[in-house]
């Protein structure tokens, strides 16, 4: 099933560089990331989550021989074995690359962040291209409820009609209109605003399916999403997963 839906990506104790950096650029790539700030609050997400990617970044939270004594504990757990960990450090040691690479065997490699950004970013790609991160999904999307105000507009066949998103991702939403239409597959609709918390975003699309045994969920696949509302839906669905990740 994993290898459909893709892996989980998460880093603990990221560097600067990583929260305010490149986590846009992984999500604009469509990865799964998330972010973990505590090692035991890590370990019960591995547990939830046992086939999922984890990057430690060595240089914060721990003695760099205590980060490889836990690295190693996860290892060896195995109800965790499906776990794949790579290493993250501003620390460009060969010899401690060596160590976390040939002696304690993380298979998502040792990155070095005095890399620089775009070097970095393209080293963790293909780690997660290597162990196959996005799966066979190619887009991540956010299920949305009804406390996470994630609503839109649309003016269709001179009705001006609102509803609400039930799940949503860059290339289009699943939804349900506040009151009956009558819409077919194939119809195209101009004008539509989101209202994804307080981020607004305008977007057309086609309508492409219906949820199944429901009368009034209708699937939307966009057509035109502009760079920044692309950003701005990234954005909603990485805090939206980042949030149910908060409450492990």
């Amino acid at each position: 099933m994993a290898e459909l839906i893709g892996k989980k990506v998460f880093f603990l104790h990221p560097p600067s560089v990583i929260q305010e950096e490149m986590i846009f650029l992984l999500m604009a790539a469509e990865y799964e990331v998330s972010l973990l700030h505590d090692p035991g609050q890590a370990l019960r997400v591995l547990a939830k989550f046992p086939d999922s990617i984890l990057f430690v970044n060595i240089d914060a939270g721990m003695e760099e021989p205590e980060w490889e004594a836990y690295v190693g504990r996860i290892m060896a757990d195995t109800e965790k074995k499906d776990v794949r960990i790579g290493i993250i450090s501003y620390n460009p040691s060969k010899e401690l690359a060596e160590k976390y690479l040939m002696n304690v065997g993380v298979p998502c490699g040792y990155v070095t962040l005095k890399l620089g950004l775009k070097e970095s970013f393209k080293i963790i790609v293909k780690a997660l291209e290597a162990n196959e991160a996005r799966g066979r999904r190619k887009y991540v999307r956010a299920v949305c409820r009804p406390q996470d105000r994630a609503t839109f507009n649309v003016k269709f066949q001179g009705q001006f009609l609102t509803g609400n998103i039930i799940d949503i991702s860059s290339v289009g939403m699943a939804c349900t209109f506040d009151k009956k239409v009558s819409m077919k597959v194939g119809t195209s609709v101009g004008d539509i605003q989101l209202k994804l918390r307080a981020a607004l975003c305008k977007v057309a699309g086609k309508l492409v399916g219906f949820h199944a045994g429901t009368d009034n969920r209708y699937v939307l696949l966009f057509e035109e999403v502009d760079s920044r509302d692309k950003q701005k839906i990234h954005q909603f669905v990485y805090n939206k997963l980042q949030e149910e990740i908060d409450k492990i």
